[in-house]
């Protein structure tokens, strides 16, 4: 059984890693991983955000099944490794102490 919606079998090697949820918890994760780690999963989910978008803005959030929720997480993971990849490139760790001081309590998506 898949962990994720028909279409998105391939970003199941992600979940473990990047399928959580917090915003908290999600730049925890940024900060732990690889560049090679981030380079991956942004290699394989980028491709598949407008239709994973479309998927999941189909229906309510109250409404969506448990591999809808996951899908989500790792979108919203994706946007956090969006911007060590696309922004900070060769930069990421030279701003990763600085978002260790910014603690993060809560946002619009948790």
């Amino acid at each position: 059984m898949s962990a994720l919606p028909q279409g998105f079998e391939t970003l199941e090697p992600f979940v473990d890693q990047w399928a959580v949820a917090g915003s908290a918890e999600r730049a925890a994760r940024r900060d732990a991983s690889t560049a090679e780690a981030r380079e991956t999963f942004y290699a394989a989910a980028s491709p598949l955000l407008t239709s994973a978008l479309d998927r999941l803005d189909g229906r309510p959030l109250a409404e969506h099944d448990a591999s809808e929720t996951r899908l989500m997480q790792l979108m919203l993971s994706l946007a956090h490794v969006a911007l060590a990849v696309e922004l900070q490139q060769d930069d990421e760790p030279k701003h990763q102490p600085l978002r260790r001081e910014m603690r993060i309590t809560r946002t619009p998506a948790d």
